[in-house]
């Protein structure tokens, strides 16, 4: 364990809490502590949560941009319902993308996990971009990446890591019933 992954955690365990609490300053929390867990993976040799990261500090400026778009007069962010085609579509994307980077991680790199680390980084994404959309299914689809996660980094002897995904599967119980009980914003029909 070193100081940049205990940084590194804190400031994800309260970007998370913030974004349960549909916070704006979530995003920027996240931004910076995706910034300096990257530097923790590439040190330990996890290459797709390494890239994973980059993705993530792009898609908080994204998700700080989404949210300001569904802001109630009170403050509050809108949650937005997920269609059943875009739940289907998007689960069977990341598990694509997910094998094809495996594979690409099992040949070209020396990341103990190749599949596995390809798969849940996939699976985070699309997480990540349901959490921006405002979609309360993120928080569903986070819980189960986060214990295969805390699995994966006790593996890898990132042990603070690993607890902080054990809080983060917590988390997303907490931040799911949060967002169901949150304002949703109605979808438009098109006529």
């Amino acid at each position: 364990m070193t100081a940049l992954e205990t940084v590194s955690a804190a400031l994800s365990a309260l970007g998370v809490w913030l974004t349960g609490r549909r916070a704006m300053a979530c995003w920027p929390v996240m931004s910076l502590a995706s910034v300096l867990y990257g530097v923790v993976f590439w040190q330990a040799h996890l290459y797709a949560d390494m890239a994973l990261q980059g993705v993530f500090a792009a898609l908080s400026l994204y998700g700080w941009w989404r949210w300001l778009r569904g802001v109630q007069t009170d403050g509050a962010v809108y949650i937005v319902p997920l269609k059943n085609m875009l739940f289907w579509s998007g689960l069977f994307v990341a598990a694509l993308g997910g094998l094809v980077g495996g594979y690409a991680l099992q040949t070209l790199t020396d990341d103990p996990m190749p599949l596995l680390d390809a798969l849940l980084s996939a699976y985070s994404i699309l997480a990540q971009v349901w959490m921006a959309r405002r979609h309360s299914a993120c928080w569903w689809l986070w819980g189960v990446i986060d214990a295969a996660y805390t699995v994966m980094f006790t593996i890898r002897g990132l042990y603070l890591t690993a607890v902080l995904y054990a809080v983060f599967v917590v988390l997303a119980v907490a931040g799911w019933r949060a967002w169901r009980h949150a304002g949703v914003k109605p979808v438009r029909k098109n006529t």
